[in-house]
C-alpha cells in the first residue's frame, strides 16, 4: 500500500513543478556545474604530445584504461586537467570511513562529535584527498615520461605542472561535487560520474552499430548486447525500488479524557541499502593503481621491474583476477556501508524511545538483534544482486570488445544515480505543496476570524 507521500507524489503535475522556484534555482546551479565539468574534459594537460599519447591510449582503450575513461567523461583519452576525476576524493573517502570504525578518536568523533565530527571527518577526506591527487598525478607525470615521444619537453618543469594540474582539477571537482550536494539536486560526486557515463553514451550506441555495420558484430550479437543492456536496466529499477518493510505499532495512551496512538507504521530496509557505493568504491581502489602499473608497464623497464606487464595484464578489464576482485571488493563494501547507514542498535532505540515496537519482538536488544538479523540477509540479496549486475556482463561485453557504457557498473550508476535524483526532486516538490497546504490553512483561519 502506497504512503501519504507516494500517493501524493503521484498526484503531482507539472503545475506544482512550475510553482517551484528554488527547485529551479537547484537544477539549473546542478547544470551549471556539470557544464563546467564537462568543459574541463576537453582541456589537455600542458607539454603532451596529444597524437601521440591518442595513439598509446587506442593500444590500451580495451582494458582498464578504457573503463577509467569511461569513468571520467573522455577525460584520460584526452588526458584533461580532470583525468583523475574524483576518484581521488572516493578513494579518501573510503580510507577514512574505514578508520572511523577502527581508529578510536576517529570512531569517538563519527558516533557522538554530532555534526561537529562530521565536519571534522569531511576535512580529513579532504586533506587526504590532496596527498592522494598529488602522489597520484606524480606517478602519472613520471609514467608518460617513462614511454618515448607523449612528452614534448621532459623534465621537473612538465611532472610539476601535471602534479599541479591533475591535482588542482581533483580539488576543483570535490569542491563542485560538495556545491552540487548542498545548492543543486542529487548526491555531487554520483552525478559528476554519471555525467561522465552519459555523455559518452551516445558515442558508444554509435560504436556497437559501427562494429555490426563492419562485421566486428553479427545482427544477433548486437542485438542480444542491446537486450542484455535493457534487461539489466529493468533488474535494477525493480531490485532497488524493492524493500522489506518491518511493522510498528504504537500503544495507546491517555490524555485527560482522549486516547491517542494505537498506529501502526513501516520501517523499511531496502534490499540494497548501500545503493550506488559499492561498485564506485570498488572501482576507485581498482582502477587508480592498475592504471598507472599499466603505463609503467609499456615502458622501458629494468630487469627486477619484469613482473610489472604480467600482474598489469592480469588485472585487465575482463581478466579473471581483475573480475574476482572486483566482486570481492562489492561485496566487502555492501557490508561496510550498510553497517555506517543504519544501525540496528541506534534504530532500536529510537523505536523505543518514541513509543514504538515490534509485535512479537521485545523492545531494546531483542528489537536490536531482530533488524540486524533481517538486515543482514537483506544485505547478503543485495550484495549478491550488485555483483552479479556489475560483474557478469562485464565478462560477456569485454569477451566481445563491447564499448564499456553498455556494462553493468556504467548501467547500475547511471540508473541509481538518476532514481536518486529524481526521488530528491519529488521530496523538493513534495516539500513545496506542503508549504502551500499550511499557507492556505493560515489563510482560511484568517479569513474565518475576519
Amino acid at each position: 500500500m502506497a504512503s501519504a507521500a507516494e500517493q501524493l507524489a503521484a498526484n503531482m503535475n507539472f503545475g506544482a513543478f512550475s510553482k517551484a522556484t528554488e527547485l529551479h534555482k537547484r537544477i539549473w546551479f546542478t547544470l551549471g556545474a556539470l557544464i563546467v565539468y564537462r568543459i574541463g574534459t576537453f582541456i589537455p594537460i600542458p607539454g603532451l604530445d596529444l597524437a601521440a599519447f591518442t595513439a598509446a591510449f587506442e593500444r590500451q582503450s580495451q582494458g582498464i584504461l578504457g573503463m577509467f575513461n569511461m569513468f571520467s567523461g573522455g577525460a584520460v583519452e584526452r588526458m584533461a586537467i580532470f583525468a583523475l576525476n574524483v576518484m581521488p576524493y572516493i578513494s579518501a573517502s573510503i580510507i577514512v570511513q574505514l578508520l572511523g570504525t577502527i581508529y578510536p578518536p576517529w570512531e569517538k568523533l563519527r558516533k557522538e562529535g554530532g555534526e561537529a565530527g562530521r565536519k571534522q571527518l569531511n576535512q580529513y577526506t579532504r586533506y587526504l584527498t590532496v596527498v592522494l591527487a598529488v602522489f597520484q598525478s606524480f606517478s602519472i607525470a613520471m609514467s608518460l615520461q617513462a614511454q618515448q615521444g607523449l612528452v614534448t619537453h621532459p623534465g621537473v618543469f612538465f611532472v610539476l605542472s601535471t602534479v599541479v594540474t591533475l591535482t588542482g582539477g581533483t580539488l576543483l571537482l570535490m569542491w563542485l561535487g560538495e556545491q552540487i550536494t548542498s545548492r543543486g539536486v542529487g548526491n555531487g560526486v554520483s552525478l559528476i560520474i554519471f555525467a561522465g557515463i552519459v555523455a559518452g553514451l551516445p558515442g558508444g550506441i554509435a560504436q556497437l552499430f559501427q562494429l555490426g555495420a563492419t562485421g566486428g558484430l553479427s545482427g544477433v550479437a548486437v542485438v542480444m548486447i542491446a537486450a542484455l543492456a535493457v534487461a539489466v536496466v529493468v533488474a535494477i529499477v525493480f531490485m532497488e525500488r524493492s524493500q522489506r518493510r518491518l511493522l510498528v505499532q504504537y500503544p495507546k495512551r491517555q490524555q485527560g479524557n482522549r486516547m491517542f496512538g494505537g498506529e501502526t507504521s513501516f520501517l523499511p530496509l531496502k534490499i540494497n541499502t548501500s545503493g550506488v557505493i559499492p561498485p564506485i568504491f570498488a572501482s576507485s581502489l581498482l582502477l587508480l593503481p592498475t592504471t598507472m602499473m599499466s603505463f609503467v608497464a609499456n615502458a622501458d623497464l629494468p630487469d627486477w621491474a619484469g613482473w610489472l606487464p604480467t600482474v598489469a595484464g592480469q588485472l585487465q578489464n575482463g581478466q579473471p583476477a581483475f573480475m574476482i576482485l572486483y566482486g570481492f571488493l562489492i561485496v566487502f563494501f555492501c557490508f561496510f556501508y550498510t553497517s555506517i547507514v543504519l544501525n540496528p542498535q541506534e534504530t532500536a532505540d529510537n523505536l523505543r524511545k518514541y513509543g514504538g515496537f515490534l509485535p512479537g519482538i521485545r523492545p531494546g536488544a531483542k528489537t536490536a538483534e531482530y533488524i540486524d538479523y533481517v538486515l543482514t540477509r537483506l544485505t547478503v540479496v543485495g550484495a549478491l544482486y550488485l555483483s552479479a549486475v556489475c560483474v557478469l556482463p562485464e565478462i560477456l561485453i569485454s569477451n566481445l570488445a563491447v564499448p564499456f557504457y553498455f556494462g553493468g557498473t556504467s548501467l547500475l550508476i547511471a540508473v541509481s544515480v538518476t532514481m536518486d535524483t529524481v526521488a530528491q526532486i519529488q521530496s523538493h516538490l513534495l516539500a513545496h505543496q506542503y508549504e502551500g497546504l499550511i499557507k492556505k490553512a493560515k489563510l482560511r483561519g484568517a479569513t474565518r476570524r475576519s
